[in-house]
């Protein structure tokens, strides 16, 4: 009895452990663009929109498994979704140098790649080139997409064909949706940069609308959103 009651205690803790949370809600699996909200603990920093895969959402391999329909899309590599569930946010990345953030930071140099070939002892992972990779991109490009980024640690023991290389960076366009990536303004990017902190165990959220109860019981804290469909109670 003794130890029940502990586990009832404990459980909750272990999902308040994050206290700051990227919420990305889309309408459904297939739509390109979502919402996003900044939460810690229960206030709102900021709200806008963002793009997400050009197919939309499918399940990913995250912190925790959500409830999933057999007819839901599941990620697979280059299926141009973006990844559906619950993952850390592990490291900033970008073209410049920088030391004044709260989260690891990666500078990005003309030889550094994120590998996305299955069949590499490194699908998944940030490397320096060493030219026996068969499919990569660069992660200082020619353009402005990766000047800052977040790694979004999304399938982390690197399964073949599960989806690789998930960033938060900045957007192409307005309403241009990515591969499979988050993106958005950089002056909202770089709020998110300058407020995650690594002792406030940083997730991203990244749902359709129809897990929106789910996340609520997970994370009580998101009660507050203003992106999630009202409690049916409320209704």
């Amino acid at each position: 009895m003794i130890k029940s009651f502990l586990i009832l205690i404990i459980f909750p803790i272990f999902l308040f452990s994050s206290q700051q949370i990227v919420l990305v809600v889309a309408d459904d699996f297939n739509t390109s663009n979502a919402k996003l909200e900044l939460i810690e603990d229960t206030n709102i920093i900021l709200t806008t929109d963002v793009n997400i895969g050009r197919n939309g959402l499918g399940w990913g391999i995250g912190e925790k498994v959500l409830i999933q329909k057999k007819s839901d899309p599941i990620k697979k590599e280059g299926d141009k979704k973006a990844p559906a569930g619950i993952f850390k946010l592990t490291d900033i990345f970008g073209y410049d140098y920088n030391s004044n953030l709260k989260l690891p930071y990666l500078h990005t140099s003309k030889t550094l790649i994120c590998v996305d070939d299955s069949k590499s002892n490194f699908y998944n992972q940030i490397i320096e080139k060493n030219g026996n990779e068969k499919s990569f991109e660069y992660m200082k490009r020619n353009d402005q997409q990766y000047k800052y980024g977040v790694t979004v640690l999304h399938n982390k023991q690197g399964i073949g064909e599960k989806g690789s290389c998930i960033f938060l960076h900045i957007q192409k366009g307005e309403k241009s949706a990515t591969a499979g990536c988050t993106s958005m303004r950089e002056e909202d990017l770089l709020k998110i940069i300058n407020w995650l902190d690594k002792k406030k165990n940083p997730l991203l959220i990244q749902i359709p609308k129809s897990s929106g109860e789910e996340v609520k019981r997970l994370y009580p804290q998101l009660k507050s959103s203003k992106i999630l469909p009202l409690s049916p109670f409320y209704l």
